[in-house]
């Protein structure tokens, strides 16, 4: 288990919910990887991320699927790609499995 947080340090924390408008293959990338774009509503906008889901999705499946996400760290290069968020998911091994909401929301609704 990791340290422990305070309320403080997890109200830092921007987690929204956002769909999936894009997937393209990120040959480039160590780990099998796919480059997504992802619709967070009129607030936030966009945003651009990398994710490791190769294993359990295919690219026509993830279109539309809404996923959560952190969208307020800043910036990181993966490879010769800008990613703008974290989507969130389950992680064993090697396989991501994504976290979504049980029904369709808003995109852009925020986790708290």
């Amino acid at each position: 288990m990791k340290d422990t947080i305070t309320w403080q340090d997890f109200s830092k924390i921007d987690m929204r919910v956002g769909t999936i408008i894009d997937v393209l293959d990120f040959p480039e990338a160590r780990n099998p990887s796919y480059k997504l774009h992802v619709d967070f509503g009129d607030e936030i906008g966009i945003k651009k991320t990398s994710a490791q889901l190769t294993e359990k999705y295919k690219k026509e499946e993830l279109i539309g699927l809404q996923v959560t996400a952190v969208v307020n760290f800043p910036k990181k290069q993966i490879a010769n790609f800008m990613s703008e968020c974290l989507i969130l998911g389950a992680v064993e091994n090697s396989s991501v499995l994504l976290l979504q909401p049980h029904m369709k929301v808003p995109n852009g609704l925020k986790i708290s």
